[in-house]
């Protein structure tokens, strides 16, 4: 079952913090999981685990909690008005709104809002908080506040041994040879690599085939 949260976002029920393959962002993962800062600004490319983990916050913290991805159209700034009442507010990529007055400014009153009722409130973005460039400088400085992770990407042999768990999570075997085999021809983002688990998943469930590299270049098309 998906968790309805508040303007209808929803969380990926995979996306908790037992379910993150956290080799080389091991810190990142303690810090969120023991509630150990007020204000955590993670940053890192795409595929790095960055909506992952604010959704894993949200599931963990329950019904006080709210997940928003800044890259939806239908977020507007005003949506922020009163946000700051939950004890936890994750924003998802908050690069995508620099440069737009109304939404640095609102997100600059909303940090405040939430500071003074020492609520908590993670952001995630592609870059740094002294790399983002904001046109507003006092929001600029309040993204420099808190504890800032940048999220480090597995290299292969950790992306191999990933696919593995979320597979084995699905109640389903891949062969290393397989997922090494997917991760030299296909986006080797995790996103784009879990995905193409669950279709391997569902395809051999309706083929009733064991996943093998035959297998693969008969489903997929390669």
């Amino acid at each position: 079952m998906i968790q309805q949260l508040p303007l209808a976002v929803r969380l990926n029920d995979s996306a908790t913090f037992d379910n993150f393959f956290a080799a080389g962002n091991e810190t990142v993962l303690h810090d969120l999981q023991t509630i150990s800062q007020e204000f955590i600004y993670l940053w890192g490319t795409s595929g790095t685990g960055k909506t992952h983990l604010l959704q894993a916050a949200c599931h963990a913290a329950g019904s006080g909690s709210a997940y928003l991805p800044l890259d939806d159209e239908a977020i507007v700034p005003e949506m922020l008005d009163g946000m700051e009442q939950l004890a936890l507010l994750c924003l998802d990529n908050v690069d995508v709104i620099v440069g737009d007055v109304a939404w640095e400014t609102a997100l600059f009153h909303l940090f405040n809002r939430v500071r003074d009722l020492d609520h908590r409130l993670i952001v995630s973005a592609s870059m740094s908080p002294t790399a983002l460039p904001l046109q507003l400088a006092d929001l600029k400085s309040r993204f420099s506040w808190g504890v800032s992770y940048q999220l480090t990407e597995l290299c292969d042999k950790d992306k191999v041994l990933a696919m593995q768990e979320r597979a084995h999570r699905r109640g389903m075997h891949l062969p290393m040879e397989v997922a090494e085999y997917l991760l030299k021809r296909y986006p080797r983002d995790m996103v784009s690599l879990f995905e193409l688990i669950e279709r391997l998943d569902e395809g051999s469930l309706v083929a009733q085939r064991k996943i093998t590299i035959p297998f693969v270049r008969e489903l997929l098309g390669s």
